[in-house]
């Protein structure tokens, strides 16, 4: 079986991924609605929350995990004020990638048997975003980052969830990381603190919308019309033109989705600020 295919998510291979957003559900459920994915977000942490997808793209349209989730995690960074995280697996890799503001993202990725393809430097860079201790939690990265032949991809994934438990990072451990990602949803579902995520439309979406105004992050987004507002919409706009030109002419569904999302939305603010100028 090529590679590619097994990226791409044959039956029996169980393709699944979280995203870790550092901000309260609160926060995130508003910004991730513009995803159009049916999602859940519950809290992970005392600062963090982590969106869980129900992975249609590659579950039903034969995209790459990685590539979707990468796209989505981009996408989410450049329109909110906080990083992103996210974690992904499939038959024949493992990996993870940060995205945080217009910064370029940064990753890593081990082969299912746990064997690396990827850099320390990515690992010194991802420690220093996220705001690891740069000797200890350095160290602990980089030993993830050489051959282990007791440690296959996705327990790497768990060593990288036991670092990050230093700045907060602690999801339900109903979110197993290996599972598919149905399954994972539907675990999601069932927690307590959970909120489902789907595209608003009309009122619901005005009302969201309104609320998000009045909250911490509120001068950030795109319709409250807050000049920071603004700025942010022109910057998605700037960002979404050549992101969605590049991934039509790579026929990329997942970063085609992420420029898609960033136009939309900064077209959206810019075009609320407009019918619906501040007093």
């Amino acid at each position: 079986m090529s590679t590619e295919a097994g990226r791409t998510g044959p039956e029996g291979s169980a393709p699944g991924a979280l995203l870790l957003c550092r901000a309260v559900p609160g926060a995130v459920a508003p910004v991730a609605h513009l995803l159009r994915e049916p999602m859940q977000v519950v809290r992970a942490g005392d600062e963090w929350s982590v969106l869980v997808p129900e992975g249609g793209p590659w579950r039903d349209g034969g995209e790459p995990v990685d590539r979707v989730i990468s796209g989505w995690a981009t996408a989410l960074a450049v329109g909110a004020p906080w990083p992103v995280l996210a974690l992904w697996w499939d038959a024949d890799h493992a990996g993870f990638l940060l995205a945080s503001g217009f910064r370029r993202p940064v990753g890593f990725v081990w082969l299912a048997s746990g064997v690396p393809v990827g850099e320390d430097e990515a690992m010194r860079t991802f420690a220093a975003r996220v705001g690891l201790d740069p000797v200890l939690d350095v160290q602990a990265l980089e030993r993830l980052a050489k051959a282990d032949t007791a440690a296959d991809a996705r327990a790497r994934l768990r060593g990288l969830l036991a670092v990050l438990a230093r700045v907060g990072v602690s999801p339900p451990p109903e979110l197993a990381l290996g599972e598919p990602a149905d399954r994972l949803r539907a675990a999601a579902a069932l927690l307590p603190d959970s909120l489902p995520v789907a595209w608003p439309g009309g009122r619901e979406a005005v009302g969201e919308r309104r609320a998000a105004a009045h909250s911490r992050l509120g001068p950030w987004m795109p319709w409250t019309g807050d000049p920071r507002a603004r700025a942010l919409a022109l910057a998605q706009v700037a960002a979404g033109v050549p992101l969605l030109a590049w991934a039509l002419r790579r026929r990329s569904g997942g970063w085609a989705a992420a420029g898609g999302l960033l136009l939309a939305n900064g077209t959206l603010g810019l075009a609320y600020g407009l019918m619906y100028p501040r007093d």
